[in-house]
């Protein structure tokens, strides 16, 4: 119980302290937000605006045929319809060609009839598709154009495969009974393809584009999946200030000294000091977890298990680190000092400031020399790839090994006066 006391005496010298706030919540969620927005903020991470390709649309067949392939096209992930005029063809090009449209589409008035008639349904017959040949999302606008094509052409065979059936067997009296059994069939085959038997679902992790050193690394479209961890990672080294200042104080009015007196041993002053710092890393990530869970959309619980041991692992890291800068520091100047040059040296090679997928291979084998890499990998394993607490052990290795180095090296050069 008396290293309790220890520990519950430090934080409340702690807690008194404004800077400790300032370091430990403020300043992480305020870099957190300042690098996201830097990298995009809130409109990366799924926000409220459309992401798809805005495509001009413009139908000159008021037709069956024509309403159906607007509603197939509407149900795309990939593009977005933008309608247009019927006098706005010449200015559907331009708005390619400047670029404020990735693609344009136009549809004949004979649209339907040539569908029907089983002529070419190809972008270059039934259709015309104006797109930039140079443009990145060519390709693959028009393979959606003509996805939806083909959806179309196949719901208008299992029309009339349907309607000729039902003729055969005399269940279709007169013409207008025929047409309304063929559309009220077309219709049920085009809706069947909002509700597919299969669907693939793509989540916003992906891999890395175009100028990444490691095409294979994996990153996500939320701005905050990095500028989150690496701010927790930084932060957690610069909140042991004025824990460590706790330690040089003691020892300069003396208050180690007169513990000794005690009945607890001098290990057990060690684990006291180390408790407190152990629990208020502790508390503050996981306050900052929760903050990137409620307000920044990390899924930092969809993984509840992995994301609590490396916030175990971290705190044990990050408390021995200021065990050992309470042991090393002979003043409260030095014990600043001591906690901001490792931080900002660690936080600057472990890739907290910049993704190291985009660094080069021998950069990024130096970053994982730091523990930072590795508290940044294990939680980016969790929110950024979606695994689950064997990806994330690995991290929590090399974590508690450089605790227990750092908390061998603090008890060596623990000095009580």
């Amino acid at each position: 119980m008396r290293i309790l006391d220890v520990a519950i005496k430090d934080l409340r010298q702690i807690l008194r302290e404004r800077q400790s706030t300032f370091f430990l919540l403020i300043m992480p969620v305020v870099f957190t937000l300042l690098f996201g927005f830097a990298f995009g903020g809130f409109s990366s991470g799924g926000g409220q605006s459309d992401p798809r390709l805005p495509v001009g649309y413009l139908s000159q067949d008021e037709g069956v045929m024509a309403g159906h392939l607007t509603a197939l096209l509407e149900q795309s992930a990939v593009l977005r319809l933008v309608a247009a005029d019927g006098d706005q063809e010449e200015a559907l090009a331009q708005q390619v060609t400047d670029g404020d449209l990735a693609a344009a589409l136009l549809l004949p008035p004979d649209f339907g009839e040539r569908l029907l008639a089983r002529q070419p349904a190809a972008p270059a017959g039934a259709l015309t598709l104006i797109v930039d040949p140079a443009g990145a999302t060519a390709f693959t606008i028009q393979g959606e154009v003509e996805a939806a094509l083909t959806r179309l052409n196949s719901a208008l065979q299992t029309a009339q495969i349907s309607t000729a059936a039902a003729e055969a067997q005399g269940l279709l009296a007169g013409e207008a009974t025929r047409q309304a059994y063929f559309d009220d069939a077309l219709a049920r085959a085009v809706a069947a393809w909002a509700a597919p038997p299969v669907t693939v679902q793509t989540s916003s992790t992906g891999r890395a584009p175009a100028g990444a050193a490691d095409p294979n690394a994996v990153y996500s479209d939320n701005a905050f999946a990095h500028s989150s961890p690496g701010m927790m990672a930084q932060f957690t080294l610069a909140g042991l200030i004025t824990a460590s200042q706790v330690l040089v104080l003691e020892r300069k009015n003396g208050a180690l000294r007169r513990l000794l007196t005690t009945n607890l041993s001098r290990a057990g002053i060690l684990v006291g000091h180390y408790l407190a710092m152990f629990i208020m890393i502790v508390a503050q990530l996981l306050i900052l977890t929760l903050f990137g869970q409620l307000l920044l959309r990390l899924p930092y619980y969809q993984q509840p298990a992995a994301t609590l041991l490396m916030v175990l692992a971290s705190a044990l890291f990050a408390a021995s680190v200021g065990l050992l800068i309470g042991a090393l520091a002979k003043s409260e100047e030095q014990a600043v000092v001591y906690s901001l040059v490792p931080m900002f040296i660690l936080a600057g090679l472990g890739g907290a400031w910049m993704p190291l997928e985009f660094t080069p291979l021998t950069v990024q084998r130096i970053a994982y020399l730091t523990p930072i890499a590795w508290m940044m990998d294990g939680f980016k394993d969790i929110t950024v790839r979606g695994q689950g607490l064997e990806a994330v052990l690995p991290a929590v290795g090399v974590l508690l090994i450089y605790a227990v180095v750092a908390w061998a090296l603090a008890a060596w050069r623990f000095r009580f006066e």
